[in-house]
Parts: C-alpha cells; structure tokens; sequence
C-alpha cells in the first residue's frame, strides 16, 4: 500500500522534501511506518522521533495526524494504516 507522510522542520530538511509517498506491507501500523523513515533518514531522524536511542519508545512530544486525526485519539502507534492515507508528523512545540 502507499501513505503519504508529510513531514514538517527537521525530518522536512533531513528529507529534502516537504512529503513524499511511502510503500507499506498491507496491514501496516503507524509504528512501521514510523520505523521506515527512521530508518531512511538516518541517526538524526531516529533521535528526533524516539524518546530514548536504541529503543523503540517513541518521544511524545512528536505528533502524528493520520487523515488530520490525531494517533492517540485512535490506536496510537497500533493504528493501522491503509492505501491512501496521509500521515503528518507534527514536531514538537515549545512555549515559555
């Protein structure tokens, strides 16, 4: 299946491109996904989205919109994905 992921500051800049078309296994999860673009943008895209390196904890200040629906309003990192769907990944967003 194909998702599309918009990406947005540091994953935008570490892709080079504002969103791209990512192929999936039917009955993919958000955390596979997740996992794919890790893996594709290397160590600096796997510190920014996982809370701890070397684990697969994910940092909860990073939001991700499935179809504009924010992933823990659904089954979190569970939630399975299908053909067509748009994932954002949201960076976190500081205040003071």
């Amino acid at each position: 299946m194909r998702v599309k992921v918009r990406y947005f500051t540091t994953l935008r800049e570490l892709a080079g491109r504002a969103e791209e078309i990512v192929e999936l296994e039917n009955n993919a999860c958000l955390e596979d996904l997740i996992e794919i673009v890790a893996s594709r943008y290397g160590d600096e895209a796997r510190r920014y989205l996982y809370a701890n390196e070397g684990q697969k904890t994910i940092d909860p200040s990073v939001r991700f919109l499935i179809n504009g629906r924010d992933s823990r309003m659904l089954q979190g990192l569970k939630t399975k994905l299908v053909d067509g769907d748009t994932v954002a990944i949201i960076p976190p967003i500081g205040g003071g």
